[in-house]
């Protein structure tokens, strides 16, 4: 009868090495007695309470990480969060756990949705804004064009009325002519009556 001693596992984000190199699939064996043990008598550990001795304890175990053969606290440390995490609970598992226990923390992993910044297609760019038509003019008001024929440079005030007085060009009439209402052309004639008031 064998033992299985080592198990592969793949990690949630990876480990950046300085050259820009991502690893992620490694293997991490069964712990000992003596990698709990030696970690305590590292003069940085303080105490078993003290968070450096989990990185200690995993820089022992992890035997490969990607094609990084040689696992020192400078890789672990070098991990994200996520990543130290997994590992924690990975190595619970594989020394503590159970076959059912461990096949359940593979399928979590296998089954949960990607990690943000993972998995997805990249954005789609943004597209420039389509400008809405420019608002017609109200049919209460004379239009622009209509407003040019005006004599005199009368313009509106902000309650409807005209301002620098009640006519047009001086007199009564539109553009300074005299002639009746019925005889104007049908581009003058159009305008309706303004509002005074509101």
């Amino acid at each position: 009868m064998s033992l299985q001693t080592s198990y592969p596992f793949v990690l949630p984000r990876g480990y950046v090495d300085a050259a820009g190199r991502l690893h992620k699939e490694g293997r991490m064996r069964l712990a000992t007695a003596r990698d709990e043990l030696e970690p305590l008598r590292d003069p940085t550990v303080s105490g078993p309470d003290d968070p450096r001795l989990t990185v200690l304890v995993l820089a022992r175990v992890v035997e490969k990480l990607g094609t990084i053969e040689l696992i020192s606290s400078h890789e672990i440390e070098g991990l994200f969060a996520i990543d130290l995490a997994f590992l924690q609970d990975f190595y619970g598992v594989i020394n503590f756990g159970n076959q059912e226990e461990y096949e359940q923390l593979l399928r979590a992993q296998a089954e949960g949705p990607p990690l943000l910044g993972q998995g997805r297609p990249a954005a789609a760019p943004p597209q420039a804004p389509v400008l809405a038509e420019p608002p017609q003019p109200s049919r209460e008001y004379a239009t622009a064009e209509q407003a040019s024929s005006f004599e005199g440079g009368d313009s509106f005030d902000a309650d409807g009325s005209f301002g620098g007085g009640s006519s047009f060009g001086g007199g009564n009439s539109f553009g300074g002519s005299a002639e009746p209402a019925e005889q104007q052309s049908p581009r003058r004639g159009s305008i309706e009556e303004i509002p005074r008031g509101k």
